[in-house]
């Protein structure tokens, strides 16, 4: 038991490792001097993360609404991406806390509070623009997953066996 919490703590760990690398650094070199650089401005300036919030989309379902207008791939892949990326976390708190059970509250304030951590990362360190959207976007895709995880726990423990036939029908 203990080393299945290890393990579960390690793999998210790992996912948020690589959530970080894929929503604030696209996949690049993480540059700490640069990082280090923004956080100076913004401690020197702080009016500069208004600003830089302000820059992006503040007004919701405006990206999701103009995506789904255009029907682009690059649109497509941003809404089905902003979704499908969080649907590991949902899965994850719901394995997590499987003993301790989990509400879907719960879930859905982790979820908006971990996007609206990268989103507010991606103002404070400029390399990002801030989006509500994606904000909405990520929460779904943990509310998904956790959707997914508690139907399947509980489809596994009402049903051990979840192909029946009827042989006395016949």
């Amino acid at each position: 038991m203990k080393q299945r919490i290890i393990m579960l703590r390690l793999m998210f760990i790992v996912y948020l490792y690589v959530l970080i690398r894929i929503i604030l650094f696209k996949f690049h070199v993480i540059n700490m001097t640069y990082l280090l650089q923004q956080l100076k401005l913004v401690w020197i300036n702080p009016e500069r993360i208004i600003w830089r919030m302000k820059q992006g989309n503040l007004v919701p379902f405006e990206e999701i609404s103009t995506s789904l207008q255009a029907l682009s791939s690059h649109g497509m892949i941003n809404l089905v991406g902003n979704v499908a990326i969080f649907i590991p976390f949902g899965i994850l708190q719901g394995l997590m806390r499987a003993n301790n059970k989990i509400s879907l509250m719960e879930v859905l304030i982790r979820s908006f509070g971990a996007s609206l951590c990268l989103e507010c990362a991606q103002a404070i360190f400029s390399i990002g623009s801030f989006d509500v959207d994606d904000l909405i976007l990520n929460t779904s895709g943990g509310v998904i997953g956790f959707l997914a995880f508690s139907m399947y726990n509980k489809f596994m423990r009402t049903e051990p066996y979840p192909i029946q036939t009827r042989t006395d029908l016949i």
